[in-house]
C-alpha cells in the first residue's frame, strides 16, 4: 500500500512537470540506503519545493492545500489539544466553520489521528495541508496563545514555608522533555520555564538575574543591549536560584563560591543549550544564563555583513595553504561566529579540521572539536600540542590567551597548517603589538600571520518601521565623514513598532576592519612601530577602519549614527591628537 502511494505521488509530480523520470529513479536508488519516504528524499535532493510536494499530495488525497494559516488561526481551539500531540504530529486545530473543525496538518500519513482530535474537539474534523514551517510557527507561539508570561506568573506564585526551606525539593526537569510539557507544573518551575521561553521568543542572548537589597531584577540582553523585564520578589530569590542550579546540576548548598554549569532543553522541538554562571555578591547569588540555540547561528561568510572588497579578500585569504588568520574584538563582538563562518568556507571532505574551544558553542559536522578543561590540565596549549599529532590541515584555536598558546599557534602555521584564532584587542593593528608583548619575536609574527580582522556588532534598523531623516552635520562629522561628504545627506532610524517591540532595532550585523600582512606592514612591525603607525600605513593602501565601515552602513540605511558611534568609541579615542600636537 505504501509503495503504491509513493508511486502515485511520483506519477503526479512527473505529470505536472515538477520532476523528470531520471530524478525519480535516482531518489528510488537512494531510498535503498536511506529509509525515508520518497517525498522527503526528493526535498533533500532539492528536486522539488515543499509547496510542489504539498500540491501533489493535495491531488493524491483530495485534501486542500492552504497557506497563511496564522491569519486564520483561532487560538482558543489550539489550547483544546495537548501541546505534546500538536508538536509530535504537527497537527493544529485551525478554525471552526459551522459545526466542522478545520485541522492543519503537514503529513497525510497522520490522517488516522484525526479521530483523536474529533473526540477532543467534540465535532467533525476537516483536514487541510499546510507548510511545516507554518505549523511550527503556531507551536513556537504557544505561550503567546496562553496569554501568560513570566511577569504575569509572579503575581500568582505562592510558596509555603516548606518550599522556601527546602529548595532542593523542586522537581528536576527531565532534559528529554519539552518546556511546553512542563508548563502546568509547580509555580517556580513554571516561572523559570516562562522566563527562558520568553527570552528565546524575544531573541535574547543572555538572561541576567541580579539580587539587590529589596528585590531581584531580571534583564534580557537583546541585540547586545540589556533591557529590564521584571522584578522577582526578594522572598522568591532562593527558590529561583536553586531551581536554576538544579537544572544546571550545580551544588545548591554552595553559596560562597562561583559555579558554572550547563542546561540542555528542548523548546518547541528546538534544542537549546544554556550556559549558566552563578557568582556570590553582596545581596545573594547573581545568575547569568547564555542562550545558544543549536544550529541557528551558523552564518555563511557572505551573511556577516562584510563590504564586498573585504569579503572577496577574506575569501581569497582562506585559500592560503598555511598561516594564521586572527579575529579581534571585545567579548560579544561576534568573533566566534566569524570563525565558524570561515571554517564552513574551507570545510571539505579532503581536509582534516580540528578545533580547540572554551566551550564548544556550536557543533559542526565533519569537524573534530575539543573542549578545554583547565581543571584536569587540558588547556589550549596542551590540546594544541596534541592536535599537531593528528595530521590536521586546518586548526581553530578559540582564543590565544598566553605565550605558550601563541607560540604553539605560530609553530603550527609555520609547519604548513592554516590556523584561525581570536585575540582580545581593540583593533586589527593592536594584535601585532599584543603578540609581541606576549613574547613572540616580531619576525615570527610577521612571517606567520596572513591577516587580522577586527570587528564589532551593530544593531540593524527595524525594516518595518525604518524612516529617513535629516541628521545634524556634527553627528556626521563625528562619524568620520568630511563636511563635503556629509552636507545634504540623509540618515535612517526606526520609529518603533510591534515587530521590534518599539526599540527601533531588529537583529545585528558586523562592521569590520581587515588588515592584510603586506610587505610594508611587515617592515613596520619588524622595526617596532606601534599599532597607530601600522594602522595609518594600512589606511593609505585601502584598509577601511571600523568606524569607516560603520559610516558606510549608516549611509546605506543599515544602522544608525548613534549605534555606530556607540560601538566605535575606542576607534575615536585612538585618533585624538597627542599632547604637544596642538590638541590636548
Amino acid at each position: 500500500m505504501v509503495e503504491m502511494a509513493e508511486s502515485r505521488i511520483c506519477e503526479i509530480l512527473v505529470r505536472n512537470g515538477r520532476l523528470h523520470p531520471e530524478q525519480v529513479d535516482e531518489a528510488l536508488e537512494l531510498q535503498k540506503i536511506r529509509p525515508k519516504r520518497i517525498g522527503e528524499l526528493l526535498l533533500d535532493l532539492g528536486y522539488i519545493e515543499e509547496d510542489e510536494l504539498l500540491e501533489a499530495l493535495s491531488e493524491q488525497f483530495g485534501i486542500p492545500f492552504e497557506t497563511g494559516i496564522r491569519e486564520q488561526l483561532d487560538s482558543s481551539l489550539t489550547t483544546r489539544a495537548p501541546i505534546g500531540f500538536i508538536r509530535e504530529y504537527h497537527m493544529v486545530p485551525l478554525r471552526k466553520n459551522g459545526s466542522a473543525y478545520y485541522v492543519a496538518l503537514n503529513d497525510p500519513a497522520n490522517l488516522p489521528l484525526l479521530d483523536d482530535l474529533r473526540l477532543l474537539l467534540g465535532g467533525p474534523v476537516t483536514p487541510v495541508l499546510c507548510r511545516r514551517e507554518d505549523i511550527q510557527a503556531v507551536i513556537d507561539g504557544y505561550f503567546d496563545q496562553q496569554g501568560e508570561n513570566a511577569a504575569d506568573m509572579l503575581d500568582s506564585i505562592v510558596l509555603d514555608e516548606h518550599d522556601d526551606d527546602e529548595p532542593g525539593s523542586i522537581d528536576l526537569m527531565d532534559g528529554d522533555r519539552d518546556l511546553l510539557d512542563l508548563a502546568n507544573e509547580a509555580p517556580i518551575i513554571k516561572l523559570i520555564n516562562l522566563l527562558i521561553s520568553g527570552a528565546v521568543r524575544e531573541r535574547a542572548s543572555d538572561i541576567h538575574i541580579e539580587p539587590f537589597e529589596r528585590e531581584v531584577k531580571v534583564r534580557y540582553r537583546i541585540d547586545g543591549v540589556l533591557y529590564d523585564k521584571f522584578n522577582v520578589p526578594k522572598s522568591q530569590q532562593a527558590a529561583v536560584v536553586s531551581r536554576i542550579k538544579i537544572m544546571a546540576r550545580l551544588n545548591i548548598a554552595e553559596h560562597r563560591l562561583p559555579q558554572d554549569g550547563r542546561i540542555k532543553i528542548r523548546l518547541s522541538g528546538k534544542e537549546i543549550d544554556i550556559r549558566v554562571s552563578v557568582i556570590p555578591i553582596q545581596h545573594g547569588e547573581r545568575v547569568v544564563m547564555r542562550i545558544l540555540e543549536k544550529g541557528s547561528f551558523l552564518f555563511g561568510l557572505e551573511e556577516l555583513g562584510m563590504a564586498r572588497q573585504d569579503y572577496e579578500l577574506v575569501d581569497k585569504l582562506l585559500r592560503s595553504p598555511h598561516g594564521i588568520m586572527l579575529v579581534t574584538g571585545p567579548t560579544g563582538s561576534g568573533k566566534s561566529t566569524t570563525l565558524y563562518a570561515c571554517l564552513q568556507r574551507v570545510l571539505s571532505p579532503d581536509i582534516n579540521v580540528i578545533t580547540v574551544e572554551d566551550p564548544v558553542e556550536y557543533q559542526m559536522s565533519g569537524v573534530g572539536q575539543i573542549e578545554v578543561k583547565p581543571k584536569i590540565g587540558l588547556t589550549f596549549a596542551h590540546a594544541l600540542r596534541s592536535i599537531l599529532r593528528q595530521d590536521p590541515d586546518v586548526i581553530l584555536v578559540g582564543e590565544i590567551r598566553d605565550l605558550e598558546t601563541a607560540d604553539m599557534a605560530v609553530h603550527a602555521s609555520l609547519t604548513g597548517h592554516l590556523v584561525f584564532s581570536t585575540l582580545h584587542t581593540n583593533d586589527s593593528a593592536g594584535a601585532i603589538t599584543r603578540l609581541v608583548n606576549m613574547g613572540i619575536e616580531p619576525f615570527l609574527v610577521t612571517s606567520s600571520t596572513i591577516a587580522i580582522m577586527a570587528q564589532r556588532l551593530v544593531r540593524n534598523i527595524c525594516p518595518d518601521c525604518r524612516e529617513a531623516y535629516e541628521p545634524d552635520l556634527e553627528s556626521l562629522l563625528e562619524l568620520g565623514l568630511t563636511e563635503e561628504q556629509a552636507r545634504g545627506k540623509s540618515a535612517y532610524r526606526g520609529r518603533g513598532c510591534a515587530k521590534c517591540q518599539n526599540r527601533g532595532y531588529y537583529g545585528r550585523t558586523g562592521i569590520f576592519e581587515l588588515l592584510v600582512m603586506t610587505p610594508r606592514v611587515q617592515n613596520l612591525a619588524l622595526r617596532g612601530a606601534d599599532s597607530n603607525q601600522i594602522k595609518r600605513e594600512a589606511k593609505k593602501y585601502g584598509m577601511r577602519t571600523l568606524r569607516e565601515d560603520g559610516a558606510a552602513k549608516v549611509m546605506r540605511g543599515v544602522s544608525t549614527i548613534e549605534e555606530v558611534l556607540r560601538v566605535t568609541r575606542d576607534d575615536i579615542l585612538e585618533e585624538l591628537p597627542e599632547p604637544g600636537d596642538g590638541g590636548l
